[in-house]
């Protein structure tokens, strides 16, 4: 495996690399001025564990002539380890109560939802359980009572879900919808209703979902073809 861009990969990332590769993969491979995490013959694999605007103009500019696919990780399960304060030892260790879904993909998909339609584009969804490493950094992080993320670990893949054309979409949504608005689909799938409209949005772009008029202020949808 080339050592280009390993110097600061996290563990989660790495995890996940050595976790989906096979015999024949190439690692760290540089296309068209971008490195790409692995090689597999004419299909460029990238592995995005964090923000997915961050990698917007690379996916874009590699789609125009490569076949690639976007690998993203959600944490089904979690486990949150917190270490010590003040450099103690000892850590608290327990199971986070929230629970991922594949639809929390959305709530970075929004960022380009145009490349769910692109032939050259694929995504899969792993639905992994996670082991999140917290250190305290007090008042200078106000999120999580100042607790930040040291790092995240790979502990199981539980599920795999591959996107690669539009009629893969249409599994997301419920059977039985009709016209709907987005608190209809928030409603019908226990989702936020900020999400309902993110998924919908992203599902517009794809041609899954058509906006046929209002219900009152409310957007109104109903899948395509239906």
């Amino acid at each position: 495996m080339s050592g280009i861009g390993l110097l600061n990969e996290k563990p989660l990332h790495a995890s996940l690399k050595e976790w989906y590769a096979q015999p024949e993969d190439q690692f760290e491979v540089v296309v068209d001025g971008f490195v790409i995490d692995i090689v597999r013959g004419d299909l460029l694999l990238e592995i995005q564990t964090g923000n997915l605007a961050s990698i917007k103009s690379k996916l874009n500019s590699l789609v125009r002539s490569h076949q690639i696919r976007l690998i993203y990780p959600i944490a089904q399960e979690k486990r949150i380890v917190k270490l010590a304060k003040d450099g103690n030892s000892g850590v608290t260790c327990r199971k986070s109560p929230k629970r991922g879904r594949v639809e929390d993909l959305f709530w970075e998909m929004v960022s380009f939802p145009q490349l769910l339609a692109n032939p050259n584009f694929s995504l899969e969804v792993l639905m992994i359980w996670e082991e999140q490493v917290r250190r305290y950094e007090g008042k200078r992080k106000r999120r999580r009572g100042g607790w930040v993320i040291e790092e995240r670990r790979l502990l199981g893949v539980v599920e795999q879900r591959l996107y690669e054309e539009p009629a893969d979409w249409h599994a997301l949504l419920p059977d039985g919808l009709g016209t709907f608005t987005a608190r209809d689909l928030a409603d019908a799938t226990g989702l936020r209703r900020a999400l309902a409209q993110k998924m919908l949005y992203c599902l517009r772009k794809v041609t899954v979902v058509k906006l046929i008029g209002k219900q009152g202020r409310a957007n109104l949808y109903a899948e395509a073809g239906a």
